[in-house]
């Protein structure tokens, strides 16, 4: 979610999806990420620090293979893919001609927990830009060491690509997924990624969990954006509270979609000023009731350290990845 040092990179053109006849892009892109997998594509999404210096480099200008396209977002020379690929990617509007006659991707393709997953490519400038990156991998951990047993309801909320929600349906056979998000281009990737990894799933689109007030899950997952933007940007604006407001409003608001015996859990970050950890004490203050118990915990002490040269961090000393689990007796 750090895309402090994206900046200085050319915008990408906008992915827009079915743009040709209703239903052929999804079918294209699922075609591709199924071709991805016969071909043993593999890419994990770095930082954005790690991705501004590769493109640095001088032999990073142009893409030579499929990684270099669709995991590093390097434009590539007509025919230099295969020609089914090739023609899939266009076909489905997921390159772009750019002047000079090379091929710009406007979609990423990275791998988390052994399924593959459409996202944004480098860099996520646009305001619907669907962002997977380190913290999605923590966050696919966490949900993992802290399943449920047989959940048959899961809600992702704030889904983005569907990272959450379809590695913990992936582990839940039978289970019934809800991936909710305010983005549509979010759903509709998140729909492809979730189809192709087998995963029972509905998409509702919503702009915070109390739209769903009469209805319960089982277990819910959350990464919601937490950081300060000055863009405002849906997937990574945060809000006030050091960009801690939209965790806890969504940890308040999930914890009443819960049903007996059911388990919240939600990855984000926090600002840490003068040793206070900005969220942990929100959420102190927050009254949830004798059958909510909460499981607070930080993951990882120190990350984004770029963005604390801003303004608006001054008065942070560090912003650390942080864990919740919220369990409701029954």
């Amino acid at each position: 979610m750090d895309d402090s040092e994206a900046i200085t990179a050319p915008a990408a053109p906008r992915f827009a999806p079915d743009t040709g006849a209703p239903g052929e892009g999804r079918a294209r892109l699922l075609a591709l990420l199924a071709m991805l997998d016969a071909a043993g594509y593999d890419f994990l999404a770095p930082t954005p620090a790690t991705q501004r210096r590769q493109m640095a480099r001088a032999d990073r200008l142009q893409a030579r293979n499929l990684v270099d396209l669709l995991g590093w977002s390097l434009p590539i020379e007509p025919g230099v893919l295969d020609p089914e690929i090739e023609a899939g990617l266009l076909g489905a509007g997921a390159l772009s001609p750019e002047e000079g006659g090379l091929l710009r991707p406007l979609l990423r393709a990275s791998r988390v927990e052994g399924a593959l997953f459409w996202h944004s490519p480098y860099p996520t400038r646009q305001q619907d830009a669907v962002f997977l990156g380190p913290d999605s991998y923590r966050f696919a951990q966490f949900i993992l060491a802290n399943m449920p047993e047989s959940p048959r309801t899961i809600l992702d909320y704030g889904a983005g690509a569907g990272v959450g929600g379809i590695v913990a349906a992936r582990r839940a056979p039978g289970s019934l997924l809800t991936i909710a998000d305010i983005n549509p281009v979010a759903l509709y990737l998140a729909s492809i990624n979730a189809e192709h990894a087998g995963v029972a799933h509905q998409v509702v689109k919503a702009s915070r969990p109390a739209e769903f007030a009469d209805s319960r899950f089982a277990w819910i997952v959350s990464h919601p954006p937490f950081m300060l933007d000055r863009e405002h940007r849906i997937y990574r604006d945060g809000g006030d509270l050091h960009g801690a407001r939209l965790s806890l409003d969504w940890l308040r608001e999930g914890a009443a979609l819960l049903a007996p015996g059911g388990r919240l859990v939600m990855h984000s970050g926090s600002a840490v000023i003068e040793g206070r950890d900005v969220l942990k004490t929100a959420l102190v203050e927050e009254a949830f009731g004798a059958e909510i118990a909460i499981d607070y915990r930080e993951i990882e002490p120190d990350i984004f350290g770029n963005e604390l040269s801003k303004p608006e961090y001054a008065s942070v000393e560090r912003i650390a990845a942080v864990g919740v689990v919220i369990d409701r007796s029954g």
